[in-house]
């Protein structure tokens, strides 16, 4: 069964809001256009286009190999692909000028291609504005700024950064606000809105908090975010990561979604209620919700947190502060961080932890969109939410309560995602769903046959 693709833009050769983009984009001092798409793995590749050449860009005249790169679903024997940037979603890129970001749509013969990233995420759209609804997302931005050790490995970026417990600390964050400063600078010359920005409880961990807006555009943002953080570091003679456990003995790094549901029309947000039973200031649209995320949950994770190193936070302890601040249980809570799906005090959305900074966005954002849905259109009932320290609970008492663990390794994750396969060929199309369990896969596997440094260490001698 495939997903349902939606409905393509009309395209006009003689369109005048193209050559009246081109011309705003030229007077702006723009001179190529990234005709742009994200792949299976969350990655935006594109061809430069120089702004001449614009409408024929937004007509879909850049052509891409599709056997050249992970989960398209073509051989050496097929058609090229080709790009449809979204003309709302051109964007001036502020740490290069000179050149204008263009997300788009893949194309295959004049048709939408069912396995692309940015289509799956606006075919959920069209069901969800079916039934009246419209998403919101925000994505929490949380990284490392690290170097280059000379083992090969990575230190953090600042030398002096090395506080047990660094969260909040003032010093810290300091030492690395001239490559902060820039990268907020440019996010809110974007009108993103930056709210604040803190150092995280690791050695140069910070987390970047901003507006929300529509799923689409903080899907885009996502995506857009990493490209320029990554310049914008390596001007500063340092790097970036988003890799959930890029260190053994520090804090991981997530990607947290916020979510919430307006109405299409008003834009009243619709998970709120003045008059919750449960004390969460939510709806019941809001629980059927909440819900769907969970009855998925397995089989979610393993989109929402799509790497070998992502089980690696996904853990009660083993940080230098000796919590992990990740989830590992599927259950909801009130403001308590030990849950895979949090509602936060201040606003009325809900906030899912299990989820990497590194994922796909536009799949991810499909997925829990369509898991929600499902739950609002069964009234699904996640029960009452669960006021304890998760972490605190012993075997007995998270059985007796009928708690159950989310994956601890990819494998596992894949293993739920294959067998939740009709929900996720509804959400992915059986081919991008086949393609992504079949990539997951042959990850686990490389990975497993490495033979690993802990493993030397571990058993070289030993016997």
């Amino acid at each position: 069964m495939s997903a349902v693709i939606f409905a393509p833009p009309v395209l006009r050769e003689d369109d005048p809001a193209y050559i009246e983009r081109r011309d705003a984009l030229r007077a702006q001092g723009v001179r190529y256009v990234l005709a742009s798409y994200t792949d299976v793995h969350g990655v935006g590749k594109a061809k430069c286009v120089p702004l001449e050449h614009f409408s024929d860009a937004m007509r879909g005249s850049e052509l891409f190999t599709g056997a050249a790169l992970d989960g398209l679903g073509q051989t050496p024997a097929d058609d090229e692909l080709s790009v449809r940037p979204e003309l709302d979603a051109v964007v001036q890129l502020p740490h290069r000028p000179e050149l204008a970001w263009a997300p788009g749509y893949l194309y295959y013969g004049g048709e939408p291609y069912p396995m692309c990233s940015r289509g799956i995420l606006r075919a959920a759209l069209d069901r969800a504005a079916g039934l009246g609804f419209t998403m919101n997302l925000g994505i929490e931005i949380e990284f490392y700024l690290v170097r280059a050790a000379a083992d090969a490995g990575i230190v953090p970026a600042n030398d002096l950064d090395v506080m047990e417990k660094a969260a909040y600390d003032i010093v810290d964050l300091l030492g690395a606000y001239p490559v902060l400063d820039e990268i907020v600078t440019c996010m809110n010359r974007l009108g993103w809105d930056v709210h604040s920005f803190d150092h995280e409880d690791s050695n140069s961990q910070f987390e970047l908090d901003f507006a929300y807006s529509d799923a689409m555009t903080s899907a885009d943002r996502q995506v857009m975010w990493r490209m320029m953080m990554k310049e914008i570091a390596r001007r500063h003679g340092c790097d970036v990561t988003v890799m959930p456990k890029p260190y053994s003995n520090r804090t991981g790094t997530g990607g947290h979604f916020n979510m919430s549901l307006a109405d299409i029309g008003s834009g009243e947000n619709l998970f709120a209620s003045e008059s919750d039973r449960r004390g969460c200031g939510l709806s019941e649209i809001a629980y059927h919700f909440i819900a769907g995320l969970l009855s998925h949950a397995p089989a979610l994770t393993a989109l929402a947190c799509p790497t070998v190193n992502s089980y690696k936070r996904l853990v009660k302890s083993g940080s230098m502060t000796g919590f992990t601040w990740a989830p590992v249980f599927m259950t909801y809570g009130r403001n308590n961080r030990t849950h895979m799906i949090r509602i936060p005090s201040k606003a009325p959305r809900v906030e899912c932890r299990a989820v990497d900074a590194c994922c796909n966005p536009y799949l991810v954002a499909a997925a829990f969109l369509h898991a929600g849905l499902d739950g609002i259109e069964q009234k699904l009932d996640p029960g009452d939410p669960i006021d304890h320290d998760m972490y605190l609970l012993s075997d007995d008492e998270l059985r007796a309560r009928g708690v159950a663990e989310l994956p601890r390794t990819l494998q596992e994750a894949v293993a739920a995602f294959d067998a939740d396969r009709d929900f996720m060929d509804r959400v992915l199309g059986s081919e991008l769903r086949r393609s992504y369990s079949e990539l997951k896969e042959a990850e686990w596997w490389s990975y497993h046959n490495e033979v690993s440094s802990w493993e030397l260490k571990r058993y070289l001698t030993f016997f």
